[in-house]
């Protein structure tokens, strides 16, 4: 482990110039207190728990002080915006304070949010609150928790600098980890200002630091094309398995490495609706669960557009075309596995289908469904599910098709089952009444239950002693939080 002022800064992102982002030093906030750390991610920077407690700690990460090598930048970026174009936005209330270099090997870009205003703040005051920035800390955590590639957030830091959103609040800052906070829009800004030096110039950043293996092809860019269409089709399925919705699937939002950032009004599933709509913004339901699939196709076809000074048009198309395919095929295998299924069957998409229709008629919950049929040999755990359904006598028959479709697989017992199911079913997800709950308690100074449920969703998958209230069905209010951007 090192100490927290020794630190190996490599700032590759700030060397390529102001064309690629602006020089900003972060505005700090006041009476700076640590509400949560992550260990796990203060790891990644070879830092020990300890660290975390130290006042230098606190200073930093409240923007009060810096690293001799630290080199803070605001990054421009554009994006399609809702399916708008907007042609310059950035770092509007984020820096990218450097990029540390840890003994495994491997470059951390830290990025404070809500570290004050920047030239892309559009009239904002570049803060961030106590609530959003809970809820992006949880998410981080949970999500690298529960196996879906995701940012990092190593803390957030409270305040007694007050901020004006809807009421008055208090600013808050958390810092996130990445490997790259590079986003479709980086490439679409370049692309649309028509400015072909710098994008080359970020494209060969790219290539180089973070897709070296794809040098070794006879065209790069395809190459490195095809693998962010891979990498993203891995991500939805993920998300899409697993119930969670992003809310918010802006091209400026859509990392260029296939992670999940930039959290605002992000939802896990609780009853099953693949109409569901988590950002109370989003009107028309372009980003509701469902549309997730296809506007990560449309993004990635924008993403497209942007490189085709680089990549034959026709030779995008076919990468593009690879997506829906690799989604389906990471898709099924994921929900297989969920139901403790270890090959596939050319029915098993229907069979997946046909429960995913009985839980959406009946408001069946996603999480928990998958957890309690594992709890059990498969006859005891559907006969225990079947009166969470309304049409009881279509899942007795999809249940009959379960067993026989399980009877077909390679022979384990019921306790080989119930373990594989047990660790790709969580029993602890990030729902939006615990995260509330916990922001609850923490603007009343008391920070305890935001630790408590950051340490319950680090292990989603065991059954923890004394947590069983972390796992219930949520109550009524719970369901319908109103989530926005600024959460």
């Amino acid at each position: 482990m090192k100490a927290l002022d020794e630190l190996t800064f490599d700032n590759r992102f700030a060397r390529l110039g102001d064309a690629f982002s602006t020089s900003v030093l972060p505005e700090p906030i006041a009476d700076p207190r640590l509400v949560v750390s992550s260990d796990a991610a203060l790891a990644l920077l070879d830092l020990a728990p300890a660290d975390a407690q130290s006042p230098v700690f606190a200073e930093i990460f409240s923007g009060q002080k810096l690293w001799a090598d630290a080199d803070p930048r605001a990054m421009v970026y554009s994006g399609h915006q809702f399916g708008s174009y907007n042609p310059r936005l950035g770092d509007g209330r984020g820096l990218l304070l450097g990029e540390v270099y840890n003994e495994a090997g491997e470059h951390w870009d830290l990025h404070l949010k809500g570290a004050g205003q920047t030239p892309y703040s559009r009239m904002g005051d570049g803060r961030a609150v106590l609530r959003s920035s809970i809820r992006e800390f949880l998410a981080s955590e949970a999500l690298h928790a529960l196996g879906i590639p995701s940012s990092r957030a190593v803390c957030v830091m409270g305040s007694s600098t007050p901020v004006w959103r809807e009421k008055q609040e208090r600013a808050a800052m958390v810092l996130r980890l990445a490997p790259s906070h590079i986003r479709f829009g980086s490439f679409e800004y370049f692309y649309y200002t028509q400015q072909p030096e710098q994008l080359k110039r970020l494209g060969e950043h790219v290539l180089s630091m973070h897709f070296p293996q794809c040098l070794e092809h006879a065209e790069p860019y395809l190459a490195m094309f095809r693998e962010i269409v891979e990498r993203n089709a891995e991500l939805i399925a993920k998300w899409q398995a697993y119930g969670f919705c992003h809310g918010v699937m802006n091209t400026d939002n859509m990392s260029i490495l296939g992670i999940t950032f930039d959290f605002g009004p992000f939802a896990f599933l609780d009853d099953f609706d693949q109409n569901f709509i988590c950002n109370h913004s989003d009107h028309e339901g372009r980003y509701s669960f469902s549309n997730q699939v296809p506007i990560a196709q449309w993004n990635l076809s924008a993403l497209a557009q942007a490189l085709t000074p680089f990549i034959n048009v026709e030779a995008l198309r076919e990468t593009l075309g690879l997506f829906l395919p690799l989604y389906q095929a990471h898709y099924l295998d994921l929900m297989r596995r969920r139901l403790g299924l270890t090959r596939a069957e050319d029915g098993d998409e229907k069979l997946i289908g046909t429960l995913l229709t009985l839980m959406q008629n009946s408001g069946v919950d996603y999480t928990l469904f998958f957890r309690r049929l594992g709890d059990d040999p498969a006859a005891v755990a559907l006969a225990s599910l079947r009166d969470d359904f309304v049409d009881i006598k279509s899942f007795d028959a999809w249940g009959e098709q379960l067993i026989a479709r399980s009877a077909r697989e390679e022979t384990s017992t019921e306790q080989q089952r119930q373990t594989r199911m047990h660790a790709v079913n969580p029993l602890y997800i990030l729902r939006n009444y615990l995260a509330q709950n916990a922001i609850d308690a923490a603007e009343d100074g008391n920070y305890d239950e935001v630790r408590r449920l950051h340490n319950v969703l680090c292990n989603p998958f065991t059954e923890q002693t004394g947590m069983a209230s972390y796992a219930q069905r949520p109550p009524e209010w719970g369901k319908h939080l109103e989530i926005s951007c600024s959460s």
